[in-house]
């Protein structure tokens, strides 16, 4: 069983900005003014007291110090030094001076892009690893090895990822569909049952066409995983095992390489995992499926002539 010796979760200092952006949605309109202001600039709200905070945020102490608790510490004098942390981390990371395109800017020269982008990619990774929940992953894991049947539903870049994991599967021998239109995937998820699993893949962990699949195929009776970014998203109601990750995607961005990545990671680290639990017959499988495929070599065009004299 993989363990892990620090707890995200009961340790709101790590990492905080990963909490921080977990938690948003379900934050009250000013708290979440709060929270937009600090992961704008992490460094520069380390420096501000909560009277100045206040005001960048428009909004009261009273609010700053409860949206402080709502995201696990004690006051806001405990948040500040998390965030002149997490901000000295980010800049021993390697993280651009200039802020990461998060909207179109002008000012951004092709070189500033590239830099922000691949940093915030390679983030989305080290952040995701270091946050999942391994017990979780152990869960889910087990049941989709012990599954006769795994279906995955996910729509637009979440529905990628799906058809990915769904790809991978199947050439490992196991029986998986991926299902990114919502009828198809409610006729395929109320005829799931006992033993089967469920995979409801979304970012924001509300994508109503995803989170309705996955409710329809837990009510069936199948084990139910849930792939999101967000604790306390919709989604998570109809999981049985939960696992998130941890990319920062914006309203320009929405559907970027940041938050795939880490879906795609995680779907690797199921994959995987999977993989290993039966590795001779894994292996054998994926031996005889890629010898399938590259002895089939690259289809022939018939020639209109051809079938003219055929």
């Amino acid at each position: 069983m993989a363990t892990r010796t620090t707890d995200p979760a009961t340790d709101p200092t790590r990492d905080v900005l990963v909490r921080m952006r977990s938690v948003s949605p379900q934050l009250q309109p000013a708290e979440h003014r709060v929270a937009e202001v600090v992961l704008e600039d992490p460094a520069a709200a380390a420096q501000l007291s909560i009277t100045e905070l206040a005001a960048r945020a428009a909004t009261s102490v009273a609010t700053v110090a409860r949206f402080s608790h709502s995201i696990g510490f004690g006051g806001y004098p405990q948040l500040r030094l998390a965030l002149a942390g997490a901000a000295a981390r980010e800049s021993a990371l390697g993280a651009p001076v200039r802020k990461p395109p998060a909207d179109l800017d002008e000012a951004e020269s092709t070189e500033d892009i590239v830099a922000a982008i691949v940093h915030h990619e390679v983030r989305a990774l080290q952040e995701t690893a270091e946050h999942l929940d391994l017990t979780a992953l152990d869960a889910a894991i087990t049941a989709v090895a012990d599954a006769p049947r795994v279906d995955i539903f996910g729509v637009q870049a979440s529905g990628l990822v799906a058809t990915d994991l769904q790809y991978k599967l199947i050439r490992a021998g196991r029986i998986a569909f991926a299902w990114t239109e919502f009828h198809s995937a409610m006729t395929a998820a109320v005829l799931l049952g006992a033993g089967d699993v469920a995979v409801g893949i979304s970012h924001s962990g509300s994508t109503q066409d995803v989170v309705t699949a996955l409710a329809a195929a837990k009510r069936a009776g199948a084990t139910t995983i849930a792939i999101t970014n967000f604790a306390g998203a919709p989604i998570i109601e109809h999981a049985d095992i939960v696992l998130t990750t941890a990319s920062r995607e914006t309203a320009f961005r929405s559907g970027a390489l940041a938050s795939r990545t880490a879906q795609l990671a995680v779907v690797d680290f199921l994959f995987v995992g999977v993989a290993r639990s039966s590795l001779e017959a894994t292996t054998e499988a994926l031996a005889r499926t890629h010898h399938a495929v590259r002895a089939s070599g690259p289809r022939r065009r018939t020639s209109t002539r051809g079938n003219a004299q055929a």
